[in-house]
Order: structure tokens, then sequence, then C-alpha cells
């Protein structure tokens, strides 16, 4: 098992860096005050408004950095430093939440897949763990156990894999529109992207870290054990 250990323990040295460094973009940011004066909350309507969406609710939720568009209900949810907060970084996360629900409306493709994943990963999350730790303990006696594990824990990668270029797309959607709308000076749009650029990397780390578990567990299948 010492493989596993060090990829874990390098994945997760590198996604606190990335987290690190997130938080410290986010930070600077928050403090830099749009010149239009707009909140989060204004910024998301508006930006809906543009895109032809009538019916997404923007609304303010508990927490920090719980931001997140709801396809079940149609809300964008704000956290409250977002919700009333009226600078760069507001900007971004608010246009980025609202690309989701351009996406949602759009029908982008990538979405929908990932939207049907889960209830399948929601089902995997809850076992795959067990079942890969019964499966190494049982390798020699009853393999198939791991290799279900194995399939448990692709599904779970496979579902980090595709949000990637969701959590992609709404960004470029965000960044795109607050250039075209000039809801932001080429400066804030410059510290917008920024922050939406290392949000990005920290969906990256996870999917990397997913895939490189994966193969470890299928070098242990194989036999190729250390």
């Amino acid at each position: 098992m010492t493989g596993i250990y060090f990829i874990s323990i390098a994945f997760m040295l590198i996604g606190w860096l990335v987290s690190r460094q997130l938080k410290s973009r986010f930070e600077k940011y928050s403090q830099t005050p749009v010149s239009s004066g707009l909140s989060g909350q204004q910024i998301a309507e508006k930006m809906l408004r543009d895109s032809g969406i009538n019916d997404v609710r923007v609304i303010s939720v508990e927490g920090r950095l719980t931001d997140h568009y709801n396809p079940l209900d149609k809300t964008v949810n704000l956290s409250h430093d977002v919700y009333y907060g009226r600078n760069a970084a507001a900007a971004a996360v608010s246009a980025h939440e609202c690309g989701h629900a351009v996406q949602h409306a759009k029908a982008y493709t990538m979405l929908q897949v990932r939207s049907a994943l889960v209830p399948i990963v929601s089902f995997a999350s809850g076992w795959v763990h067990w079942v890969l730790l019964g499966g190494i303990l049982l390798v020699n006696t009853f393999p198939s156990l791991l290799l279900i594990g194995i399939l448990l824990f692709a599904t779970t990668t496979l579902f980090s894999l595709i949000t990637l270029p969701v959590e992609f797309d709404a960004s470029r959607r965000a960044l795109v529109w607050l250039e075209s709308s000039r809801t932001v000076t080429p400066q804030e749009h410059g510290q917008s992207k920024d922050a939406l650029w290392w949000a990005a990397m920290t969906y990256v780390i996870a999917a990397l870290s997913a895939l490189a578990t994966l193969f470890y567990y299928i070098m242990i299948y194989m036999g190729r054990r250390d």
C-alpha cells in the first residue's frame, strides 16, 4: 500500500498549495471594488437577463464557498460574501454560477452527462472505499471484489473528469459575458479570470488524483503490487 499513500500525500500537498493560492487570490480580489458598483446578486441577475433566462432565481445561502447552481429548482445560490459583495471576486463567482445556468438552459451536453451520473456516483461513493479495502485484503482469494471496487471508483473518477469541461466552460461563458457587457473594467476582468483559473485548478488536482489512484488499484488487480 506504499504507493497509494505516496500518491495521496503528494496530491494532498499539491491540493493544499492550490487551495492556499486560491484563498489568497480571492481575499486579494475581494478587496478590489468593481467600478460598476454592482453586487454579486445584481451581476448574476443581469447576466441571466442578458442570456434570456427568466425562470432562474438568485438567492443567498449560508456558509463560505457554498456558491452553486441547482438545476432541480433553478436557483443560483450565492454565499453571503458573494451575494452582497461588490468586488472582482464576487463578480467572478456570481458570473461563473450563472454560466452553469446558461449551460442548463442551452442543454450543454457535458452538464447533462454529469447530471445523469449523479445518482450513480452517489451510490458508488457510499460503498467504494469499503469494497476497495475488502478487495485489497482478499485480492488473492477473491479478486472479483477488488474488480467491483475498481469499477465503482472508475465511476467517481469519470465524474471528476467530466466535471472539468463543465467548470471550464462555465468560467469561459462568465468571462465572455463580463467583458462583452462591460460589467467590469479590463483590469477587473483580469482579476476575475485569475480567480476563476485558480478555482478551476482545484478540480484539475482532484481529477488527476482520482485518475492516479484508479491506475494504482488497477495495477494491484493485475498483480503488480509493491
